[in-house]
This record gives C-alpha cells, structure tokens and sequence, in this order.
C-alpha cells in the first residue's frame, strides 16, 4: 500500500465512516478532515475529530503501519505534539507524543478496489493510464474538470509574461513584441526567438520599423544568422552592412546563430522566413497590443496577421543565396491559430487579470471556444479515447491535461482519476 494513497482515501472520505472507534475502543466521528500539508510536519492541519465525548481540532498524521511512528521519530519530536489522532491501514504497535502522552489510532476501513484500482492505473503501459476506462466516465465530469485545466493552462502562461512584464517596467507593448515574438518559433525555435525579443528593447524596433530594411537587418543581425553566411548576394551583403551601423550605434551583442534549428522544419518554417514575418508584422502594425486590445474576436485578430507579407528578397528565397520561384510567403491559417493560442490569448487575460477587467478575461476564453482545436500528437491521441475536441479550448484543457498530469501520472489529482479509482464494481 503507497501510503500517499493512504492520504488520498483520508483527504476524500473514501473510508467507511460509520461506526468508527480506535483502537482502545473509543468511539470517532470525523468532521473535518483537515487540509493536507504540503511541507515538513503533520500529514494534515486543522482537523475537527470528536473522540468519545470530546471534540479535539488539531493536526493528523498517517501512515501504513503504527510502527512507522516510531521509525520516523515523531515521538521525540514537539512539531507532532498537537497531532490529535494517529490514522494508520494497520495498528502494530501502540504510539506516544514527545510528552509521553498515549495517541489515540484510527485504522482506516475502505473498499480495497481502490488500492487496485490505483495500482492498475500506474503499473499499465499505456500512454494515458485511463484510456481504456475514460470511456466510462460521464461527460459531465470531464467538462467540469476541462473548464477547471483550461483556466490552469492559461494561467500558467500568464506567469511567463508576469516575470516579462516585471523585468520591462510594466511596458505591455514590449511585452507584446517578446511574447508575440516567442510564438513565432512554433515550439521548435521559440527559445530562439525569445532570446532574439528579449535582446532587442522595443523602442530600437520602434525607431527602425518604417523601414523594413532596417527592420529586417535589426532582427537578422541580432539573430546572429548573418555572421557564418558566404554567399555572393547584394540583399544579404546589404542587411549586413545596414547592422553594422545599428549594432555600433546601440552597442547590440548579437546571438549565436547556433541557438537556431533548421533540421527537419518545412521550409515555410525556416527560421529565415519566420525572423522575415516577424519584421513584416511589426513594420505593418507598429502599435500591435494596442490593436489586439481593440479586436473584439478571432476574425479581426486573424485579419491583423492575414494581411502581412514578407518583403520581396523572402519571396523568392528560402535560405539566403538561393532563389526559387517567387512565392507569397504569409502567415498560415494553422501559424495565425497557434499565435492566438500561444500568446493573444494569454496576454490578454493576463492584461485583464492586472487591470481587474473580468469582460477582458472573459473575452480571451471566449476566443479559444472559436479556434478550432489543435492538431498535434496529444491531441490526436485524446480523441483515439473518444473524447471530444470542438474548440482550442477542449485541447489546450487536454494538453494540460497529459502534460500536467498524464505525464506523470498523477492521478490523484485528477477529477477523471478520481473517478476511475473510486469506481466499485
């Protein structure tokens, strides 16, 4: 028996809670269990327990055996002097508080298809432990817990841009340009891109965006992509000069050039062509969070990144030094939902949560429901369950989901676990 299963069965009152005495016979009624302690110390703070005719609140320690008391030398130790009641699967031995004090033990009863029906879960080999059972769990459950991990997802972004807005002075439209920036690596480049954001203050952006030679020599220059590159071409040899001008007159230290990945991306991919869409979109929309702000849905944000084109050189090149038939390079349907996904949404929320703007946090949900829902690896393995993904909503809930605690299965922290376990045939 793991005796975190022990704290789970207690946590929950999984146990059978009537007719409960300890082991001297006393007898126990639980009404409060307690919260569970996340640090050093008792198992559980604050519980209400009637024993006999007294109602003691104090703190709860558990464990397998009595023994492990002992072994854990809480009898000399004065933090575990306001444990009320000791809550063991077995009662081997009796146990003392430091003051000599006997403690009154519970051994807990419950349906052992629990202890089963946990280790079938961990001891499988599938790649989410509850995939043949899930199907088996009403739709109402798994909403519920989808609507509670989607607000955990895109919290969980918001503490990126929290720790970016603190270091850039609270300036929303750079932290715009860093996140807006980072999506732009589509999860292969994006410490890339972060790290070429993150080196470039928005106001060096700002003050050489009218130009998209500027722009684009400030952005592959800071790359570091320029610097290795031999081939005999008067677009690139112009760029290289442009950034020799702006990185003595701001004193910029570019990247290394290595930071990037080329290896098995598509060539719309291509770091080359993403840095080339990244300078078209801020040459075009120079004050972006502020339009992002205004944009009142998922058509008029798609619009602002639909309309944005590479400059003539990206049309017909891939890779610097080597041409190929000139081709409209703009942002892809699937690229535009996934900078939605990544970065609009939660800089909105996150904006909206740092303004007390409820309409705004809304608003950034309510633009996940529109995006159709994402199409990748976890995702697809979801729907082999049978469940279903109507919107980027549904998936970025499931992605959580697997990373957060199918990854590692924790399935004691998962309603739909929760459900599996405490399932009795």
């Amino acid at each position: 028996m793991r005796e975190f299963v022990l704290h789970y069965i207690w946590q929950h009152k999984l146990f059978v809670q009537h007719d409960l005495h300890t082991t001297d016979g006393q007898r126990i009624e639980v009404i409060d269990v307690g919260k569970p302690n996340t640090h050093a110390g008792p198992d559980f703070f604050n519980a209400k327990i009637r024993i006999g005719k007294t109602i003691w609140a104090g703190n709860v320690e558990i464990h397998n055996l009595a023994s492990d008391w002992n072994k854990h030398r809480h009898q000399q130790d004065r933090n575990y002097g306001n444990v009320i009641l000791h809550v063991v699967k077995k009662a081997d031995v009796p146990v003392f508080l430091a003051d000599g004090q006997k403690l009154p033990q519970l051994e807990l009863s419950y349906a052992t298809e629990i202890e089963t029906n946990y280790e079938v879960l961990v001891s499988g080999t599938k790649w989410i432990a509850c995939a043949d059972k899930i199907s088996g769990v009403p739709e109402i459950y798994i909403r519920a817990w989808k609507n509670a991990l989607l607000l955990e997802r895109v919290e969980q972004k918001t503490q990126e841009i929290n720790a970016i807005l603190q270091s850039g002075n609270n300036h929303w439209e750079e932290v715009c340009f860093v996140i807006i920036s980072k999506s732009f690596g589509f999860s292969v480049n994006n410490d890339a891109f972060l790290s070429l954001a993150k080196s470039l203050p928005l106001m060096l952006i700002l003050k050489n965006c009218r130009n998209v030679v500027q722009l684009e020599a400030l952005l592959f220059g800071q790359s570091g992509l320029l610097k290795d590159l031999t081939c005999q071409d008067d677009y690139i040899e112009v760029l290289k000069r442009e950034y020799a001008f702006l990185q003595q007159k701001y004193r910029l230290q570019p990247m290394d050039g290595k930071e990037w990945r080329l290896l098995r991306l598509r060539p719309d991919n291509f770091p080359y062509i993403r840095i080339a869409q990244l300078a078209a979109l801020f040459y075009k929309r120079r004050q972006l969070f502020s339009q992002l702000l205004e944009s009142p849905d998922v058509v008029s944000l798609m619009q602002l990144f639909d309309a944005v084109e590479v400059s003539d050189y990206w049309k017909c090149h891939y890779i610097p030094g080597e041409t190929h038939v000139s081709k409209l390079k703009k942002i892809g349907k699937e690229s535009v939902y996934s900078i939605l996904i990544n970065a609009v949404v939660p800089l909105l929320f996150c904006y909206g949560v740092h303004k007390e703007l409820q309409s705004l946090k809304d608003k950034a949900l309510l633009l996940l429901e529109n995006i159709p829902a994402e199409n990748n690896y976890i995702t697809r393995r979801w729907r082999d369950t049978g469940l279903k993904l109507d919107s980027a909503a549904d998936s970025q809930a499931l992605i959580c989901l697997y990373k957060r605690y199918c990854e590692a299965k924790d399935c004691l922290r998962c309603r739909i676990g929760h459900k599996v376990l405490t399932t009795i045939v």
